[in-house]
């Protein structure tokens, strides 16, 4: 208890309170800015902690993190851009929602689910880290493909128009992917000889391609704002905090799901936030909502993403075994700290630990009271004349694109799929199945591969590891439950005409 007490004293100075502050501006700005993604804020501050005490240090990295997960949800809703892949999964009901007018509603329910999911995650890390680090252990090749696969399935879901345009998106998308070295053979493949292409497409300029640039042909192609200044103002009556609170099942579920996906090395925000995203749609009443402007739906994907921010630690506090890049990065920082990951870090430096699971509530405190302060301003962004936006957006996306590797060949990159966007845009094919299928590809394709080799080619490996089995049988479900029900509402039709 000495210690815990000694921990919140700790939290609560004025130094880490400032430097909590201060990181999660930081890592707003980074998440908000397309091709700065949260994973580049921590990596690009990292040497500044290098002197800090460790608590403040890691708290500061951790605010960073944090404010980047929320804060790519601000142009995946206001340009229709994610800021960086955790928030793709929010654009298809965010940009619908401006063409609404509820740009301000939008960005305050993401806010208040980012954080009510970030401060979720922080209390399970709290409580439950090293019985949830054991059970995300047992995930293996065929359970990694087998939730790929779930994610997968909402292709169906986002190609309501046509269904085969989205599943031929969805193949384009995991082609794109599979461009590079082969990850189970090292062989090369569709490189063509170029070496800029033996690491593979980078994401972030792809994503930035297919849906910034995109846009920009498009809006470029008219004359008026992205919606009237008139629809964007927000209003912050005191009880419009609480109109969100009907959506906390959904944000309870896609939470724990995001958690859940989170404790899972090597899967991440991106496919908690499809996962989210798809879980949500299946089981809402709304259905006809989703892709034409569902509030439950950003609140879905942005509760999901969030949801992996504590989660993420729990292998890599108990165990030493980084989730994702950031905790990559993370990990490194505990390491030139002096802290060793393992069980022994809970007993031997058991203040900064408490510390840190302490700070992370804190947090996510701190992040929801700037979100609902500067959403207002975020808001304009959508009153903002093309004339004025379109050459500031271009610029983003150019330096945002370099500063990936560092390189134009990026840039060319970005151009490439702009171009591919927006030819497939005005032929009516969905970019969002494409946008899965290259997100979702390089988990479910290596893993896909391993398991068969493990098991000498048996297909049946995917039924018989109940993890895996689970999932297999939802993804079924999520394509044929439709049909099913199609099929037994006809047969009640006929039973009532006859």
């Amino acid at each position: 208890m000495e210690v815990i007490i000694g921990s919140l004293y700790d939290v609560f100075s004025l130094n880490n309170i400032i430097f909590m502050i201060l990181g999660v501006t930081l890592g707003i700005i980074f998440g908000a800015l397309p091709g700065l993604t949260a994973t580049m804020g921590v990596a690009v501050l990292l040497p500044i902690t290098f002197g800090m005490e460790p608590t403040t240090g890691i708290l500061f990295l951790l605010s960073v993190y944090c404010g980047g997960i929320y804060g790519a949800s601000i142009p995946a809703i206001l340009i229709k851009t994610p800021g960086s892949p955790a928030s793709a999964a929010t654009i298809v009901d965010g940009a619908e929602l401006v063409k609404k007018g509820k740009a301000g509603e939008a960005l305050r329910a993401t806010v208040f689910a980012s954080a009510i999911a970030g401060f979720i995650s922080a209390l399970i890390l709290m409580f439950v880290a090293p019985q949830l680090a054991k059970f995300a252990l047992k995930f293996g090749p065929t359970e990694y493909f087998a939730i790929a696969l779930f994610g997968l399935t909402m292709i169906a879901k986002v190609s309501a128009e046509s269904v085969l345009k989205g599943v031929f998106m969805g193949f384009l998308g995991m082609f794109v992917a599979a461009v590079g070295m082969d990850p189970v053979s090292g062989v090369p493949r569709f490189t063509f000889g170029n070496v800029n292409l033996l690491g593979g497409l980078a994401l972030v300029p792809v994503l930035v391609g297919l849906f910034a640039i995109t846009e920009i042909f498009i809006q470029s192609q008219t004359a008026h704002v992205i919606s009237k200044p008139k629809q964007t103002k927000i209003l912050d009556k005191p009880e419009s905090i609480w109109k969100l609170f009907k959506y906390w099942k959904t944000i309870i579920k896609s939470t724990f799901i995001g958690t859940f996906i989170g404790m899972i090395p090597g899967t991440g925000a991106p496919l908690a936030s499809f996962l989210s995203y798809n879980e949500s749609r299946r089981s809402s009443k709304n259905k006809k909502e989703y892709g034409k402007g569902s509030m439950e739906g950003i609140v879905a994907s942005e509760a999901g993403n969030n949801g992996v921010t504590g989660a993420t630690l729990v292998p890599l506090l108990t165990l030493g075994i980084p989730g994702d890049t950031v905790t990559a990065i993370l990990l490194g920082a505990l390491l030139i700290q002096g802290l060793n990951p393992g069980p022994q870090l809970f007993t031997e430096h058991a203040d900064v630990m408490y510390g840190i699971m302490i700070g992370l509530l804190v947090i996510n405190i701190i992040m929801f009271i700037q979100g609902r302060v500067a959403s207002r301003l975020f808001a304009k962004v959508t009153s903002i004349p093309m004339n004025v936006l379109i050459p500031i957006l271009i610029t983003l996306c150019f330096v945002g694109s370099y500063a990936v590797n560092n390189t134009i060949f990026d840039v060319k990159v970005m151009i490439i799929f702009g171009l591919i966007g927006f030819v497939m845009t005005k032929l009516n094919y969905p970019l969002i199945p494409m946008l899965l299928g290259i997100v979702l590809g390089p988990i479910a394709e290596p893993n896909l591969r391993k398991a068969l080799i493990n098991s000498n080619g048996d297909w049946s490996v995917f039924l018989t590891q109940p993890i895996s089995l689970v999932f297999v049988v939802l993804s079924l479900l999520t394509i044929f439950m439709p049909l099913i029900k199609q099929f037994i509402l006809r047969i009640r039709g006929k039973k009532a005409a006859s």
